[in-house]
């Protein structure tokens, strides 16, 4: 038998690519999904109009939405969406950047791959200049009061600046802070959560202008009191009481029978239910409720009674909707009506009120004392733009948690990179052997996001980024940047142009672990199908690497 057979190590059908060209293909993927969004970066972005699967329309320019919305058959490209993911739950904004930032780091990588560096040399250099760039940024951020409400203001302005939004000025931003701040929970040690999740809710209304979008002392939802013509639909202070049980007769568990020997039985049967329902509602009644919210059934022997006893009522409230209420008018939720105590209605709504929006009926519980919940309600002239305006609250709201939450500025524009970028390249020259080449050009990789800006609001892109290098060179002028919306260059501290340090670190360190990730990967076997598809070709003989051309695929550099 000859020496050199073949040996088939792997399924005929299997694909198996290794070595330089696997990181070339991730390098292109990544760019691709980089050069998808890259015009949606700063105030003077484009775009992007979506088509999903069920035909509807999202127009969106929030990197996330439209990362979400794309199909991708490439894994490393699949991975890069991931960042946008999670950039979009952990600070809420900066999607865009994320993206940009992790193509362009790839970018520059692909140079020395070419030039036969081993990607671990490069991921050690690039960590080290993410080390670095993080120190940088502590260094010229600068705190922020949250109280100080114009420079909240300015903050989340420039974050949706950048948004469709953008051009109806303070509202959102005006939204925005009066949601957090309101939902805002002290944590002490002059810490501060805010549950966007859970405590804003965001109602959207078609119809109305987009100036009649508001933030409510309270909660409101889609629903109506349960018999319309008898209960009050207006209550001035009323007393709440929250429930999460049926106030309706209770079946058995089980298919239970009951075998009736006398007519009169039956009749027992039946008052014995009613009675029982008399009896919930009269433990309800007792404590003198103006309304009664359960987030289960109510039958309509209980409507009755309540209704005679003035008291409105409203059934089958979702739950996060009835955590709302208790947050915002100081009830606590109830189980069992025997267990109610008077410290569990709520007393701090200052109105109850059902309304007519467009062709629905929403209820109000308005103008509570100190609500720990709110509603933003939003309104709009059509379902794309209301989503869209959405999307842009979220962002809003989430760079309105992240300062309230670690209440650091970094300058806006592109300033924060460039300063990065200056400070890296001025410490290259110290960093010893290989490494020196990957951390600069990691130093290089951040003018991407200055440049995109430049890029989008066209402008001459070489000329700008001259001059700006040429202001940042020496470390001063930290603040110096573009103004997306002119394209001068300009302090960012006279135009409000502001970032939040929160979103800016993590940026910074998604992308940058993203590109590491990325570049480590020397291998991909695709093709583990479990049965070839009818009329496929016939499985190519795999390539059987001789041992001659195993190891001179990456060499390390000397």
């Amino acid at each position: 038998m000859a020496l050199n057979a073949p040996v088939l190590v792997l399924k005929d059908s299997l694909k198996r690519e290794s070595g330089t060209k696997v990181h070339h293909a991730n390098i292109q993927a990544a760019k691709a999904v980089a050069d998808i969004i890259r015009t949606t970066l700063g105030p003077r972005s484009m775009l992007k109009m979506l088509l999903d699967a069920s035909g509807g329309i999202v127009v969106t320019n929030d990197g996330n939405a439209i990362l979400r919305e794309i199909d991708i058959a490439h894994p490393a490209a699949k991975s890069m969406i991931e960042l946008s993911r999670t950039q979009d739950e952990e600070v809420g904004d900066g999607t865009t950047s994320v993206i940009v930032l992790a193509g362009e780091m790839l970018h520059v990588a692909e140079a020395f791959i070419d030039k036969h560096y081993h990607p671990t040399v490069i991921c050690r250099a690039y960590t080290k200049a993410l080390e670095d760039a993080l120190a940088v940024l502590d260094k010229i951020a600068m705190h922020v009061d949250v109280n100080d409400r114009a420079a909240m203001l300015g903050l989340v302005k420039s974050s949706i600046g950048t948004k469709f939004t953008g051009q109806f000025g303070d509202l959102i931003a005006d939204l925005a802070i009066d949601a957090t701040t309101t939902a805002g929970v002290d944590l002490g040690q002059g810490m501060r959560e805010v549950d966007i999740k859970k405590y804003i809710k965001v109602e959207k209304v078609p119809g109305g202008q987009l100036e009649d979008s508001r933030v409510l002392k309270g909660v409101m939802f889609n629903k109506d009191v349960v018999a319309p013509g008898k209960m009050r639909r207006k209550i001035v202070n009323p007393r709440i009481i929250l429930l999460d049980c049926p106030v309706e007769y209770k079946k058995g568990e089980n298919q239970t029978n009951a075998e009736l020997m006398k007519e009169e039985d039956w009749q027992v049967l039946l008052e014995m239910e009613e009675e029982y329902i008399k009896n919930l509602c009269a433990q309800i009644l007792k404590f003198k409720p103006d309304l009664v919210v359960t987030e289960k059934g109510l039958s309509d022997l209980a409507i009755h009674y309540l209704s005679k006893a003035g008291v409105s009522a409203i059934r089958r409230l979702r739950k996060t909707d009835n955590n709302r209420i208790a947050k915002a008018c100081g009830a606590v939720i109830v189980n069992r009506p025997e267990e109610l105590q008077e410290s569990d209605v709520g007393t701090r709504a200052g109105l109850f009120e059902v309304k007519k929006i467009g062709d629905e009926f929403f209820t109000f519980i308005v103008d509570c004392k100190d609500p720990k919940a709110c509603t933003v309600l939003l309104r709009g002239a059509s379902k794309d733009v209301l989503n869209e305006v959405e999307r842009n609250l979220q962002d809003a709201m989430s760079v309105a948690r992240n300062i309230l939450k670690n209440p650091k500025l970094l300058p806006g524009g592109g300033a924060t990179e460039l300063t990065v970028s200056a400070a890296l390249k001025q410490k290259s020259s110290s960093v010893e052997g290989v490494e020196k080449w990957p951390y600069e050009a990691a130093a290089l990789a951040f003018e991407a996001i200055p440049r995109t800006l430049a890029q989008n609001c066209g402008l001459n892109v070489i000329r700008i980024m001259t001059q700006l290098q040429g202001k940042h060179a020496n470390g001063e002028n930290a603040w110096v940047g573009i103004d997306g919306r002119s394209g001068d260059i300009v302090d960012m501290k006279e135009r409000k142009i502001w970032d939040s340090y929160s979103v800016k670190a993590q940026t910074f360190k998604t992308a940058i672990e993203a590109a590491c990730m990325l570049l480590r990967i020397d291998d991909i076997v695709s093709g583990i199908k479990k049965k070839q598809a009818p009329g496929a070709s016939a499985p190519k003989q795999p390539q059987i690497e001789q041992e001659g051309d195993a190891d001179n695929e990456q060499m390390i550099p000397e």
